[in-house]
């Protein structure tokens, strides 16, 4: 990362997080970015707390969205939110393992939610409150969780068994479960940033992918993707947050208002997430670009099968309770497979 370019961002938040009595009549601007499409769901979602935050705080506070890495890529954020030099992130959970909070990994486990009912007993009950307090001790508040969607495979060949995808360099996010996910299909993991897997799909660099339908879409990877198998092995959610010393640092009427926009926005993020995959499948089969396939119950198992030891691999890294509290919610249980 530039350092320019953060002093940049740190001056800016400097000026917004001035005092009210300096800069009575400007709005405190929040800068939130995030490096997917703004016609994703948590595009769309941003957008629309932005829109809430303004009217809720009557122009008190004013929420300036940049999409598509506009302003910084993955591996740069967590730590120009950290430093100051933008307030708020949706990242997605893969990222806070690196961050060091590597509780968030159990997101990355492979079927451990099987639909959306599931995950929300999770990320909207006791579990998904006590992984957001996690993050206090690294200056990051965690204010609410995000769906975007259920992971499928994707490559150039057809995807019909885990053995189809034995040898592919497939790009995955940063994550010690999922470099293990891969590993476990006898694949090789490729990590890299989001905004430069489309490149790496057209030149060959990697294979194939793993992601939501709408990621799959809106960055037109399935024009660079002949092969899409519907596996829906995993789940890819976020985690709102901001810069804890910027927002204990709001006065406490505005927090409050921005709090009630984001209460909104979750609920708008979590019920346009399967509208929108759903809508952005029907899209890549009508392109006529990429073939999707739905596997058989059987095939489904064998995938299941196949990606179960990773979850006993990974229990001692994740922690033991933790998992055993998530299979209590979701009935999963990688030993009955």
């Amino acid at each position: 990362m530039k350092l320019s370019k953060l002093l940049f961002g740190m001056a800016a938040c400097a000026l917004t997080a001035a005092p009210l009595t300096t800069l009575a009549q400007q709005p405190i601007v929040i800068k939130f970015s995030h490096v997917v499409a703004h016609d994703t769901p948590k595009g769309l979602a941003a957008e629309y707390f932005a829109k809430r935050a303004g009217e809720l705080t009557k122009g008190k506070a004013k929420v300036e969205v940049y999409a598509n890495s506009t302003l910084y890529k993955d591996k740069e954020e967590m730590e120009a939110l950290q430093l100051g030099a933008v307030q708020m992130l949706a990242p997605s959970l893969a990222k806070f393992g690196p961050l060091g909070v590597k509780e968030f990994e159990l997101f990355d486990l492979p079927y451990v939610f099987d639909n959306y009912n599931e995950l929300h007993r999770v990320t909207q009950g006791p579990v998904g409150a006590s992984l957001l307090k996690k993050l206090e001790p690294k200056g990051v508040t965690g204010l609410a969780f995000w769906d975007n969607g259920f992971k499928s495979f994707s490559a150039n060949t057809p995807i019909k068994s885990p053995a189809d995808l034995k040898g592919k360099k497939m790009r995955i996010q940063s994550s010690k479960v999922l470099e293990e996910q891969i590993r476990a299909l006898s694949a090789l993991p490729q990590v890299m940033a989001f905004s430069e897997v489309y490149q790496a799909l057209q030149t060959g660099v990697v294979d194939g992918t793993e992601n939501p339908i709408s990621n799959l879409y809106t960055q037109k990877m399935f024009e660079v993707q002949k092969h899409l198998t519907l596996t829906e092995h995993g789940y890819l959610g976020y985690a709102v947050v901001v810069n804890k010393k910027f927002w204990e640092g709001l006065p406490a009427d505005v927090r409050g208002q921005l709090e009630a926009a984001m209460k909104e926005a979750t609920t708008y993020a979590n019920k346009i997430a399967k509208e929108q995959n759903d809508k952005d499948l029907e899209a890549v089969k009508k392109s006529g670009k990429t073939q999707v396939y739905v596997p058989s119950a059987a095939e489904k198992l064998a995938f299941k099968k196949a990606l179960a030891p990773v979850h006993v691999k990974m229990e001692s890294r994740i922690g033991k309770d933790l998992l055993q509290s998530v299979y209590k919610e979701t009935g999963f249980d990688p030993n009955k497979l």
